[in-house]
């Protein structure tokens, strides 16, 4: 019986937008800026084991964790609860705090790794969105991105999710291997929802 469904998804394809309406749809937890907010509220209730840390802090990991960290709508979140973390506290957090979201099950999890930290859990599903250069423009376009900030985001966002993967987890972004489903969502969010439902239902019976 699958009980988690986990998103990974290429810069402004929807991904974040499309786990948001399917968690909805079956009126389960939504894991995507809640992830933040948990790892947050863990660093803020142990400020004297985090301080430690507050010099050797990993430039290239935070930068690449601003991108993680980003909400649903694939906009920057403060991550000053994290600047004190070097890479593998916080590796191992955020992989506490997914392991935790799985063991209660009925959750949909966005990123931060999910699919690489949950793959040997049977009841997960996991899915991967994707979409032309020109379905992403117009994603972007509605959420108020400006061409030129679009372009530079769409330049340098997946690459640092690649570096961020390899890097943590020694596998390539997207590992292809990792998912059950990679869908274009230039079909359409319901589209893709549709196709997600009916592809867990095969594979487990019901949601």
């Amino acid at each position: 019986m699958i009980r988690i469904i986990t998103f990974e998804r290429e810069y402004g394809a929807g991904g974040a937008i499309i786990a948001e309406k399917l968690a909805a749809r079956l009126g389960w937890k939504l894991w995507d800026q809640q992830l933040t907010a948990e790892i947050a509220r863990i660093v803020q209730g142990d400020q004297a084991a985090v301080q430690p840390f507050e010099e050797r802090v990993d430039p290239l990991f935070y930068r690449l964790m601003k991108v993680f960290m980003r909400g649903s709508y694939e906009r920057d979140l403060p991550v000053s609860n994290v600047e004190y973390l070097d890479s593998e506290r916080l590796v191992s957090l955020m992989s506490r705090v997914i392991e935790g979201a799985a063991a209660e099950g009925n959750c949909v999890i966005v990123g931060r790794g999910a699919p690489y930290i949950l793959r040997d859990r049977a009841e997960a599903f996991h899915v991967f969105i994707y979409a032309t250069a020109e379905e992403k423009m117009r994603r972007l376009r509605e959420m108020g991105k400006s061409e030129a900030e679009a372009q530079e985001l769409l330049a340098s966002i997946d690459a640092e999710r690649a570096e961020f993967v390899k890097k943590y987890y020694s596998k390539d972004w997207p590992t292809r291997a990792f998912y059950h489903l990679m869908v274009n969502s230039k079909v359409g969010d319901e589209v893709v929802i549709g196709t997600i439902l009916r592809e867990v239902e095969l594979l487990s019976g019901a949601v």
